[in-house]
């Protein structure tokens, strides 16, 4: 038997020692406390290399020729200009994304692990480019670096392989009938599905749209905000790097008025989302229904109310209420 005696703060024993665990946590058999990992840095001088429409894994100029610029809020000093897509654009990329989706293309042919293994790709490309896209995050929106490195960017690699993991546990169902019938159900993709972001968490919306829906199969047509066009736009040659098929993700800078009605108004579109505000939300769902009944995602803004009972910690819900009030500038 080992015998053990308590002194302040450890256990010790009089057999083998084993590692003993301080009230601390670090590690008391003479192995040397871990220093914690350095902070990562922006980078300061960030070239953006990436300014074009993206469509069938290509980059192209606008049809109509017209860019606009995008500032950084934090400054107010223009970043770059970027091609303005309109409803040409939206006409290309559908019919580029709809090409990628039918059957008998490389994209429709590819096993389920194959899409699960792309999203996982996508995730290491995004976690080696981490600190570029978190610079440029935090130039187009102005919010810290710090916050889009450890948040924004984290969620954006564990959204990806999320997706990844359901992408071959995705089955249908037999189901027991009459003798002389067969019953059974078998998941389809979509089709082609329209995605509209705002500005407040450009990357993160955006995984968040193209991962799920690129996990089932389908081809997206995406409009970032025009405030925060950047991450995106870089994020497309990491989907070409990665290997996904041509017209499988399409990326749009534009506006709402012009892309983005071109979406929700678009007859071979066969699904939009949307997260933004409650009256464009409106805007949308009349669209869709208004052209062929497509169907809709809604988030949209306002904030909820806060239920706190009567036995709750108060402290702790009213730090939980500030925290959800105010993050991220309040546009959580």
């Amino acid at each position: 038997n080992i015998q053990t005696t308590r002194g302040p703060g450890a256990i010790h024993t009089s057999a083998t020692q084993l590692p003993i665990m301080a009230e601390n946590g670090t590690i008391e058999n003479g192995q040397p406390e871990k220093a914690s990992p350095a902070l990562p840095h922006p980078i300061t001088h960030l070239e953006v290399k990436y300014t074009k429409i993206f469509i069938n894994n290509e980059w192209h100029p606008s049809e109509s020729g017209r860019k606009f610029a995008t500032y950084n809020p934090a400054t107010g000093a223009k970043i770059c200009d970027v091609e303005e897509a309109d409803k040409a654009d939206v006409d290309k990329a559908v019919e580029a994304a709809r090409a990628a989706g039918q059957r008998g293309s490389t994209w429709r042919k590819m096993d389920v692990s194959s899409r699960g293994q792309l999203l996982n790709k996508l995730a290491d490309l995004i976690d080696r480019d981490r600190v570029l896209l978190a610079s440029m995050e935090t130039m187009d929106t102005g919010k810290p670096f710090l916050q889009s490195f450890f948040v924004d960017l984290d969620g954006c690699i564990k959204t990806l392989r999320y997706y990844a993991g359901w992408a071959d546990k995705i089955h249908g169902k037999t189901m027991p009938v009459d003798d002389n019938f067969v019953c059974f159900t078998k998941h389809e993709p979509i089709g082609v599905c329209g995605a509209i972001i705002p500005w407040n968490f450009p990357l993160l919306m955006f995984m968040w749209k193209i991962a799920p829906a690129l996990c089932c199969g389908n081809t997206v047509v995406i409009k970032p905000a025009e405030q925060t066009p950047l991450t995106a736009l870089h994020t497309a040659a990491l989907i070409k790097e990665a290997g996904f098929p041509p017209g499988v993700v399409n990326i749009l800078p534009g506006f709402g008025p012009t892309a983005g009605a071109a979406i929700s108004n678009h007859m071979d579109i066969d699904k939009v989302a949307f997260t933004g505000s409650t009256d464009v939300g409106k805007l949308i769902k009349e669209a869709a229904a208004r052209s062929n009944l497509k169907r809709v995602t809604l988030e949209l803004g306002g904030k909820n109310p806060c239920i706190v009972y009567g036995d709750a910690d108060l402290q702790l819900a009213v730090q939980e209420a500030q925290h959800g009030a105010f993050f991220n500038q309040g546009q959580c």
